[in-house]
């Protein structure tokens, strides 16, 4: 009964807790890792990770035994208190700058201004389609239900049934408006919201974020480790020799010394001082360790975000540091994987040259005939004649515009067959205002190019398209479209012309359309791909442009045999295929088109340079490898040197593996992988891998955005190396989080690829800044600190140890209390600051000039496990020096009036003083760029030691408080001596010596590539600077086809329809549930999206 009870008393509280959790869900995106509830523990926990951390929490806990403390708890409670303090706050500024809340949601598209209910957008933040299996959920609204697929991250696919009055209507992904998408020149649209928040399919994109932390850090982790480990042995053998000292004399001297009453035997006497000189040398892993690694990457951040020559004047945008755990990260990079469109490129095509009937159009020349660049003072052509022309658009060549006026035939049939060979759509809102919307920015590009050369398409219908040409509107009866894909990489156009003439016009790659011309093209056809090869040099894409007049009769045959190929329903594809290719033959050559994807600036001189700095660059795009292929050439990626390409297209590891062997085999570091989207599944990820790090460059075409962080993982998987993940768009969100940097660029595509990255910046150039100049910079200064950081605490600590053997083991301090407490807080924490935010080894210039110098930061040369053991040894011997030669200069010493020397506290002063005339040497020699403030902290730091020496050690205040302040009289007496200086000058020579011999024998005997280096620097300083060599731009020399199209194939049957074509529609018959407008789409090969600015016509 008792248990029925019970089971009726949780099943009412079932329904309450389902209400209340259905009340808590929204629909806020959060980019965040922290909130208010989970802040202070997650953050705690992270920040324990760090070995250091938990160390000294274990010393806490030591400290508060009285048996074995000789420190008092609050000597770590308040520094640890303060360091977690600053971290924590640090942090959570850090993640606060990520924080980017927005209701946002996947939409079923149920009306829209437009006819038909069609709506434009823009998918510049979308990419390709992802495998996962969904599920089934049901949406209830009050006059219909949607039952549909479960939340996943298929981009390019939803399944899903409308009920709406008893019928059921088919949904599929072109009637969802996806998050991340823009509408364009659509007044209206009403939807159903079907995902939202962090369910809508961009987010789950996305990827998880994680607490990114430096090598450096899991570096220290180790060696902390090691620490602890060294500091337990030495521990132990002081704890031993404590049992035989007291087991042979103390266990007889208790008469002086007595035991304490809790210390039965000398073992338990050794036990409890193991514990004490734990205590005591606990100043090998200072706590200040991680306080100033902290305030160093700060300042290193700084210097980003004040850096003038990262800022962007036109947006008005500086470098962001969103981060500053990772500065030192910068300097060790050795992937940069990077998006394409947005990132390398502006995303503006841009009509740049031209080839028609064998005659090159773009190139510009002065009144001497010789060729000059085109630049911001270069002359425009005047385009004032043509009242329809787009003010936007630029061209320098004025004999094509001659050639236009002076009635060429062959130049109007060029720009005649661009104004009608296309998919895009017009637009006039206001008399002669026209706005076009193509489906590719290419495109776009050619036919307002022919608008602007008196070829204006001005508008369309179903049955046809009118020109204004030269002035005179001119309609075209529109026979066909023969709509472009990926295979036949061309689209045809069959009009007839007012005149009663069928015409085709074709446009598409030159590899195909050559093997399409009349015979009698062979002359103008080897002119013209002369040209092509002169585009492809200059990194343009091109298409070739051919036409062919049709007779009548024969086209009725063909039009009838297309018909029934449309119709069929068995082999539609091969059989429409099929008859193209009956009609697309024997055409005539018009000529070639070269568009510039404009690049951003810089981006191919970035490139070469991260080259030299031995960064390997990978793009990982969402576009087909055509266009890839060409952007790899304009950016300089692909290069006249490289040995070849390879492709891998396998889809199963049966194909794919022997492949990628063999090719493994016999792989030179000349060559270059192109990598499809599929070409990632599978098990072969090592042998891709080891392939594909092999390569002078790689590409990966069609990556979707989880793929992209696939590619990311696999590399930080199989590669112990930094990686660097660059991009502008929602799409490269997954790869910037999952790099160990990543970075976003504040473009076109929105800000949520900023919003989720470490740094940003608005263009790709700045990058070999961040990574030469400020990435350097920081790994070198933080090498340079932690070497110097661990050597100075071991000189300090140690000296307890050989102190041991002359005290008993009684865990006697050699210094004086203070000086331990001010040690790391105050005399040696300015000079290791100015040397960790002032110092280069060489400036910004050289840096850029000779990026191999960026090279030991990629194999960590500077800071290692190697380089710590140097350290350990180093400190070591300091300490050994320290103790026996203050030691022996006071050893049976007396002053000039007869009285001893060689007590306790003129010992103590004399090894602390020494101490710190050692280390301030050390830094001295340490430091390469000295500025003012480097030498205020250097020098001034020591200075006043000397002057809290006198404080501390004042009559006054050793008077009123004796037992805090207890070396009355000492630091007068004591600097008095000679063999104090003795032993100062005695102590610098001996430590500093082997360090002068080592830096001075090391590039003489040891060479590495940098020292070379920077001998040629110190050479060239010597002399005046010579001018920077500008970067040549190679690119193959031998024949590769510069096509690259960003086209979709099934805009033609749309545009024939006449569904996309304005009409006066009443509003009522625009609306989705009406049955007569209800409009099953025909089924489409299946595709993988672009990434490119792409405008999509959805059909409900």
């Amino acid at each position: 009964q008792m248990a029925d009870l019970l089971f009726r008393e949780v099943e009412s509280f079932v329904p309450l807790i389902a209400l209340v959790f259905f009340y808590l869900q929204n629909n806020t995106i959060k980019t965040s890792r922290y909130n208010v509830f989970n802040f202070l523990p997650l953050n705690l926990f992270e920040q324990f990770q760090r070995l250091a951390n938990a160390y000294f929490l274990v010393l806490l806990f030591l400290q508060l035994i009285p048996q074995i403390s000789s420190l008092a708890w609050y000597t770590t409670v308040i520094p640890l208190m303060v360091v977690l303090s600053i971290t924590a706050v640090k942090d959570a500024i850090d993640d606060m700058v990520k924080w980017l809340p927005g209701p946002l949601a996947d939409i079923l598209l149920l009306s829209s201004s437009e006819p038909y209910s069609l709506t434009y957008i823009e998918t510049a933040e979308l990419d390709g389609p992802e495998i996962t299996e969904p599920g089934l959920f049901l949406l209830n609204f009050s006059s219909g239900k949607v039952t549909c697929e479960s939340p996943n991250n298929k981009l390019d696919k939803f399944t899903g049934i409308l009920t709406y009055k008893g019928k059921d209507f088919t949904l599929d992904h072109d009637k969802l408006l996806l998050r991340g998408c823009i509408i364009r020149n659509t007044d209206w649209c009403y939807g159903l919201v079907i995902y939202t928040g962090p369910d809508t399919k961009l987010m789950q994109n996305c990827g998880k974020s994680t607490f990114k932390r430096t090598h450096m850090d899991h570096l220290l982790n180790v060696l902390v480790v090691w620490i602890f480990l060294f500091l337990g042995s030495m521990c132990f053998i002081l704890a031993i020799g404590h049992g035989i000292w007291e087991n042979k004399k103390g266990y007889y001297f208790q008469n002086y010394l007595p035991w304490k009453e809790y210390v039965p035997s000398s073992a338990v006497s050794a036990i409890l001082v193991f514990w004490s000189y734990f205590i005591i040398l606990n100043t090998m892993v200072p706590i200040s360790l991680y306080v100033s690694v902290e305030i160093i990457r700060l300042g290193n951040s700084c210097y980003i975000n004040w850096d003038r020559k990262m800022f962007y004047a036109p947006k008005n945008s500086p470098a962001q540091a969103r981060t500053t755990t990772l500065n030192e990260e910068l300097g060790q990079v050795k992937y940069v994987f990077s998006d394409k469109t947005g990132t390398l490129t502006q995303n503006i095509m841009v009509f740049n040259k031209c080839s028609i009937n064998g005659m090159f159009y773009g190139h510009v020349y002065d009144k001497k005939g010789m060729k000059v660049e085109v630049s911001e003072e270069t002359e425009k052509v005047d385009f004032s004649y043509n009242k329809l022309a787009d003010p936007k658009f630029s061209f320098y060549d004025k004999t094509l515009v001659e050639a236009v006026k002076k009635g060429d035939r062959w130049v109007h049939l060029f720009f005649l067959s661009l104004s009608l060979c296309h998919t895009v759509m017009s637009e006039e809102k206001v008399e002669g205002k026209l706005v076009y919307q193509a489906q590719s920015p290419d495109e776009g590009a050619l036919v307002t190019a022919a608008r602007n050369f008196g070829f204006v398409f001005r508008y369309r219908t179903s049955e046809t398209i009118a020109v204004v040409e030269m002035g005179e509107t001119r309609v075209y009866q529109l026979l066909a479209i023969l709509d472009f894909n990926n295979v036949r990489k061309r689209m045809s156009i069959v009009v007839r012309t007012p005149e009663d003439r069928v015409m085709l016009f074709c446009k598409g790659a030159d590899t195909i359309l050559c093997q399409l011309l009349h015979p009698s093209c062979r002359f103008l056809r080897d002119v013209t791909m002369e040209h092509l090869d002169d585009f492809a040099i200059e990194g343009l894409r091109t298409l070739m442009v051919a036409y062919r007049e049709l007779d009548n009769s024969f086209f009725q045959a063909w039009s009838k045999k297309h018909s029934e190929a449309c119709l069929s329903l068995e082999n539609r594809e091969h059989k429409m295929s099929s008859v193209y290719e009956e009609i697309e033959k024997d055409m005539m050559l018009l000529g070639a088109t070269a568009i510039e994807d404009k690049l951003q600036d810089g981006v191919p001189e970035t490139v070469a340079t991260l080259n030299k700095a031995q960064i390997k660059m990978w793009v990982l795009t969402g576009d087909k490898q055509e266009t890839a292929v060409n952007i790899a050439y304009a950016c300089n990626i692909f290069e006249e040197e490289m040995d070849g390409m390879f492709i891998v297209e396998g889809k199963n590891n049966e194909t794919k593996g022997p492949v990628l062997r063999a090719f493994l085999g016999n792989l030179k570091c000349g060559f270059v992988l192109m990598l499809q989207a599929y070409a990632l599944e599978g098990n072969l990820e090592l042998e891709l891998v080891r392939t594909a790090c092999m390569c002078k460059g790689v590409i990966c075409c069609r990556m979707t955005p989880l793929q992209k962080a696939q590619v990311v993982e696999m590399v930080k998987r199989y590669k112990k190396v930094v990686t660097l993940a660059i991009g502008d768009g929602a799409n490269d969100v997954s790869m910037i989080k999952a790099a160990h940097i990543g970075v976003g660029i504040s473009g076109q595509e929105g800000m949520q690829a900023m919003l989720n990255s470490d740094y940003a910046f608005s263009q790709f150039r700045y990058l070999q800044r961040l990574l030469l100049v400020h990435g350097r910079w920081s790994y070198n200064r933080m090498c340079k600190f932690l070497s110097y950081f661990f050597y100075k605490n071991f000189a300090f600590t140690l000296v307890h140890f050989w102190y041991a053997f002359f005290s008993g083991f009684s865990a006697q301090t050699v210094y004086d209390t203070w000086f331990i407490t001010f040690y790391n807080l105050v005399y040696t924490s300015l000079p290791v600051l100015g040397l960790s935010l002032f110092d280069q080894d060489v400036n910004e210039t050289w840096s850029l000039r000779f990026p191999e110098l960026y090279e030991p930061g990629q194999h960590n040369l500077y800071f290692n496990k190697k380089e710590f053991v140097k350290c350990l040894v180093h400190g070591i011997y300091s300490s050994f020096i320290l103790f026996f030669i203050p030691m022996g200069t006071i050893y049976n010493s007396v002053r000039s009036d007869g009285k001893e020397i060689s007590d306790y506290q003129s010992f103590s002063l004399i090894v602390q003083t020494s101490l710190l005339w050692v280390v301030t040497m050390q830094i001295a020699l340490e430091t390469t760029y000295w500025t003012m403030i480097s030498h205020i902290f250097t020098w001034g730091s020591l200075g006043f030691y000397f002057c809290i020496l006198f404080f501390l050690y004042s009559d006054g205040l050793c008077l009123m408080f004796p037992n805090v302040f207890q070396f009355l009289g000492k630091a007068m007496n004591t600097l008095n001596l000679p063999q104090m200086w003795l032993s100062i000058v005695l102590s610098v020579i001996l430590c500093i010596l082997p360090v002068i011999g080592y830096q001075f024998l090391k590039p003489l005997f040891w060479p590495v590539n940098v020292d070379k280096i920077m001998d040629r620097i110190h050479l060239s300083t010597k002399l005046p600077l010579p001018p920077p060599t500008r970067t040549k731009l190679k690119y193959a020399s031998c024949r590769h086809s510069a096509y690259a199209f960003s086209h979709k194939q099934g805009f033609g049957a749309l545009i024939t329809s006449g569904k996309i074509l304005r009409s006066r529609v009443s509003k009522k018959n625009s609306f989705l549930f009406k049955k007569s407008f209800w409009i099953k789409k025909k089924k489409k090969k299946k595709k993988k999206k672009k990434k490119k600015k792409k405008k999509r016509w959805f059909l409900p």
